[in-house]
C-alpha cells in the first residue's frame, strides 16, 4: 500500500503542471500508460519533473549504453537497494526492449555471482591488489 495519494488522471487532468509531464511520459513512451511511480511523484509537481527530466537524460536519450544494457544495470542496482517496485518495472522495460530468456537467465546469474563474490570478498576484507588501484 502506497504511503501517498496515488493520482488518478481525472486528478492530473486539473493540474496543468502535472498534466504536462503526464503527457510527456505518454508520449515519450508511445503508451497511455502511466504507472504508479509517476502517480505518486504527482504529490510533489517539481520532484515529478525534475525526476522525470533525469529519467528521460539518463535512460532514454542515446548514449553510449544500449537501451537494455542501461535496464540491466537499473535492475542489478535496484536489487541492491531492495527496490522490488524498480526490479519489476524495469525487468518489464527490459522485456519491452527485446531481452530474451536466454539473456535475462545469463544476467541473473552475473548478479547472483556478484552478490556472493562481493560478500566473500567483504568477509574476508581481502585488500585490493595495487594493480586494481586506479590512483
Amino acid at each position: 500500500m502506497a504511503t501517498v495519494k496515488l493520482w488518478t488522471d481525472e486528478e492530473v487532468s486539473l493540474h496543468p503542471r502535472i498534466k504536462a509531464v503526464f503527457d510527456d511520459i505518454r508520449a515519450t513512451r508511445k503508451s497511455d500508460f502511466v504507472n504508479n511511480f509517476w502517480r505518486a511523484l504527482a504529490n510533489e509537481p517539481a520532484l515529478l519533473e525534475r525526476t522525470w527530466s533525469s529519467i528521460k537524460a539518463v535512460m532514454i536519450e542515446p548514449g553510449a549504453l544500449d537501451p537494455i544494457t542501461k535496464e540491466l544495470i537499473y535492475i542489478a542496482v535496484s536489487t541492491v537497494n531492495s527496490c522490488s517496485y524498480c526490479v519489476h518495472s524495469h525487468t518489464a522495460a527490459a522485456r519491452a526492449k527485446g531481452i530474451s530468456d536466454l539473456q535475462y537467465s545469463e544476467f541473473l546469474a552475473v548478479v547472483r555471482m556478484a552478490s556472493e563474490t562481493n560478500a566473500l570478498a567483504t568477509a574476508l576484507q581481502v585488500p585490493v591488489d595495487p594493480e586494481f588501484d586506479a590512483s
